[in-house]
């Protein structure tokens, strides 16, 4: 496959809403969908799913128990409008608690939902398990596409074969724009298209950049 080709590509992107990294990734794929015939379809996966039965910091632990919540409104969401609104839900979501440093509580998760255009009601998921099952499963999905050793976003593109090839990231800050957006998008399809790829890395020496 051409990085450049005009046929339009999905891009699967799983996203938690707490996750800073995952948000500035977010971002990017928009800008990407502005430079290139990509369209992406939003998925829900979940931090506090994903480190059940890890070892982790007490106060990180604290965190996880707090991103219970916006994964649950999603994940209802989804199920009463249909997976198209996830994509502006998460924008409310992510503007709230990541730009706008907003607290993680079920009033924000309100708000946001106001702000995408769905009922405030569906904030009382948050507290519920009702959806759980439906959040592990949308989980899974990602997890079994990419692997564990991973945290998020997963993101999943065609690979040499029009098979999903899924990756951890990119993890990227600040937000690339324009047309280093899409050369961005342009690697990633092409170390997708490459087999037996796994992984580039280096040591973060900033934090995510909420411009």
């Amino acid at each position: 496959m051409s990085a450049t080709t005009a046929t339009p590509v999905t891009a699967d992107f799983w996203f938690d809403p707490l996750c800073p990294w995952a948000w500035m990734t977010s971002r990017w794929m928009l800008e990407v969908e502005q430079q290139r015939p990509v369209q992406v379809h939003w998925h829900v996966m979940s931090l506090a799913v994903l480190n059940a039965d890890k070892d982790v910091p007490e106060q990180y632990r604290a965190f996880l128990t707090e991103a219970w919540g916006p994964v649950r409104v999603c994940i209802a969401a989804a199920q009463a409008h249909g997976d198209k609104v996830l994509g502006d839900l998460y924008t409310a979501l992510g503007t709230r608690f990541h730009n706008q440093a907003e607290p993680r509580t079920k009033e924000t998760i309100a708000a946001a939902l106001a702000d995408a255009g769905l009922p405030v009601e569906l904030a009382e998921a948050a507290d519920s398990t009702e959806y759980d099952e439906a959040l592990r499963a949308s989980h899974k999905e990602g997890i079994d596409l990419v692997g564990e050793d991973v945290g998020t976003p997963v993101i999943a593109v065609p690979g040499a074969d029009g098979e999903r090839v899924a990756f951890f990231g990119p993890v990227v800050t600040p937000t690339p724009r324009g047309e280093a957006a899409a050369r961005l998008w342009d690697g990633t399809l092409l170390v997708a298209s490459t087999p037996g790829f796994y992984e580039i890395k280096r040591t973060r020496t900033a934090g995510p950049s909420f411009e």
